[in-house]
């Protein structure tokens, strides 16, 4: 057994070390100082938590200067052992050994970080045993107040709530509502306080998988936290599964999502795929050729559409069956297709995976984002099927997104809309306030302007509680609207895509957006029996693709009525053409919204990402993106699918 010195020499060495890493990487080489860093700590809100057990990961620096330079940024000490501070350090680690350090130390908390004020030396024996936890006096420092919160900040606050209703320190989190998605997942909320069971049963789940996670790969992935992780598992498995603690079925499953762990340690990029990429870059022909899959007749491509609701009473479902219909078309024989409707609970989801599965399924695709969470359990359980989810946003390996850029066609109608409206307002009406819509909103807007540049649009939402769409087109007036999409299964109307609202109150479909999912789904049928899918995710590190076609790719299209003037036709056919060699875009120059410049003019076109991820309305268009708690419930749902990066959890203070 070795001696506190020897102890106190391989930890020095453990400080040299990481002192000699921080300087060669232009770091600073000591711990931190929390006076350094808030230089009138002493006038912020002090906060006295109490003593506690806090996780020792979570101890960062030192409060003063005074002994910051005795260790290194691991906490191990820097001093020659004959020192002053060496002989205490291994007197300290001997008391450790006989009887056990038991005196709280004295911290301060700072944004979910903790600062010794008293016991450095305590904390850097602790952290040399790899103790996981210290007790601790902790008293907590509000951050100070700022007129615009930092996202460090919004996180912060997100864990109070948690600690308020836990008084857990040891789970943290690098993303905005994570705190929020585990309460759920949990059963809990973080307006109340939770049961001691429910608090001892999520410290058992997170410590059973941290413990795993940390010991078989978890450590490398610096950009994130254990906490982070802990959410990506529990995307693909049972939160329960994690109470009594079995490693090796952890660690098991866990070989099985490193990619999607590594896709979350790389910010969830996701690589946008523009256009089709429907062959295989082949460097040597011949072996690619053997190695390839055949289908045929006797061993056709197998694909299941599940979908969450009716299809007869669905519009967005209903455009995709026709789709699926269209594939088996375009692939007689050689592509077989199935359709499973209102599979949407996670048992009925399962069972028609199991039985697809069961069949030989080759690939499953679901047409909703609320899909993904049943699809990425499905995913991982069945990983030689390829899954597709319809969304944009969502970043896993494990379930390939696509979505087509809708916003081009929304750009053309608005320039029609603009061309017959005869008082300058078009109304508009939304789905969900989803990652992607808010530039359908803003395309249209700017196309509008173009063409009229007194054109306002008048926006609702078909997901509002407390409002019918069609209540708000009538107390309007409107003359022009941009309605629903697409036309309903059954008992089909005129109120989609673009129409009039004649005075007697007759309506007239003038032009309408087009979702050729037909075509969609040759695409990309054709990417598989091309042997291109596996390929194309070859050439991608660690990041997620999306789908995301447009207008070029023939996915994507507008309809137009033979009433339009021959004028409006031309027009929209020649900015068509445009759009489609991609030499026009409705983002690209100066860009206005409702609280003034976004982007200053000859500004490049905004990246994929700042389209699909717009959060803000174009200065033409009155009204607003609606908060959280103004949705339906099946609308919260939907949000809630796509990380509620778009929407507010409560309305702005007036």
């Amino acid at each position: 057994m070795a001696t506190a010195q020897e102890d106190y020499i391989k930890a020095r060495k453990l400080g040299i070390k990481e002192y000699q890493k921080a300087l060669s990487e232009g770091r600073y080489t000591y711990l931190p100082a929390l006076d350094h860093m808030l230089e009138k700590r002493t006038t912020l809100n002090e906060v006295p938590v109490g003593t506690i057990e806090i996780p020792l990961s979570l101890v960062v620096g030192t409060v003063t200067e005074g002994r910051q330079d005795a260790f290194a940024r691991n906490y191990m000490p820097l001093l020659d052992p004959t020192t002053e501070f060496g002989t205490k350090w291994i007197s300290l680690m001997d008391y450790q050994t006989e009887h056990g350090i038991t005196d709280a130390i004295k911290v301060i908390e700072f944004l979910g970080k903790f600062y010794v004020l008293e016991g450095n030396k305590r904390v850097s024996v602790m952290k040399y045993l790899e103790q996981p936890t210290i007790l601790a006096d902790v008293t907590r420092v509000m951050p100070p107040q700022s007129e615009e919160e930092t996202k460090e900040v919004k996180i912060y606050n997100e864990f109070l709530k948690f600690f308020k209703c836990t008084s857990m320190y040891n789970i943290t989190f690098t993303e905005e509502g994570s705190y929020q998605k585990l309460a759920t997942i949990a059963g809990q909320n973080l307006e109340d306080a939770w049961s001691e069971e429910a608090i001892d049963d999520l410290r058992s789940a997170f410590i059973n998988f941290s413990n795993v996670y940390l010991t078989t790969g978890g450590k490398a992935y610096t950009t994130i936290t254990p906490g982070d992780a802990f959410l990506v598992y529990l995307d693909m498995y049972k939160y329960d599964s994690l109470k009594i603690p079995v490693p090796e079925e952890i660690k098991k499953n866990l070989s099985l999502i490193w990619k999607e762990i590594r896709i979350r340690a790389n910010g969830n990029q996701i690589v946008f795929s523009e256009e089709p990429q429907l062959q295989k870059k082949t460097v040597i022909p011949i072996i690619d050729n053997i190695m390839k899959k055949s289908y045929t007749e006797q061993n056709p491509l197998k694909v299941l559409f599940i979908y969450d609701g009716d299809i007869t009473r669905s519009r967005w479902i209903n455009g995709h069956e026709k789709g699926r219909l269209e594939l088996e078309d375009k692939f007689p024989g050689i592509v077989k297709t199935l359709a499973c409707d209102c599979k949407d609970t996670e048992e009925e989801f399962a069972e028609a995976v199991d039985a697809a599965a069961e069949d030989g399924a080759d690939l499953i695709i679901t047409t909703s984002p609320v899909q993904m969470e049943h699809a990425l359990k499905a995913a991982v359980k069945y990983p030689k099927i390829k899954f597709l989810n319809c969304s944009v946003h969502l970043s896993h390996e494990a379930v390939r997104t696509y979505y087509g850029r809708m916003y081009e066609a929304k750009f053309l109608l608005g320039m029609i809309a603009a061309t017959i409206s005869k008082d300058h307002r078009i109304g508009y009406v939304s789905t969900y306030p989803i990652c992607g819509n808010v530039a359908n909103i803003n395309a249209f807007a700017i196309g509008a302007s173009l063409v009229d540049p007194e054109a306002k649009v008048f926006l609702t939402w078909s997901c509002l509680k407390e409002e019918y769409w069609r209540e708000y087109v009538r107390e309007n007036h409107f003359s022009v609207v941009s309605g629903p999409d697409l036309i309903k299964p059954k008992n089909a109307d005129n109120e989609y895509g673009l129409y009039t609202i004649g005075e007697d109150g007759t309506i007239v479909n003038i032009a309408s957006p087009v979702w050729n999912w037909g075509k969609y789904y040759e695409l990309i049928v054709q990417t598989i029996l091309n042997d291109a899918w596996d390929a194309e995710s070859a050439n991608i590190k660690d990041s997620a693709i999306n789908y995301w076609w447009g207008m070029s790719s023939g996915v994507i299209d507008i309809f137009q009525s033979d009433a339009l003037p021959y004028s409006t036709v031309k027009l929209v056919s020649i900015i068509r053409k445009a759009i489609m060699a991609d030499v026009l875009n409705p983002f690209e120059g100066e860009l206005r919204s409702q609280d003034g410049i976004v982007k200053e003019a000859l500004s490049p076109k905004l990246s994929n990402e700042e389209i699909i991820n717009m959060n803000w309305l174009c200065d033409n268009v009155v009204g607003t993106i609606p908060t959280f708690s103004e949705l339906t419930e099946s609308a919260q749902k939907t949000v809630e699918a796509n990380g509620m990066p778009i929407v507010k959890m409560e309305k702005p203070e007036s």
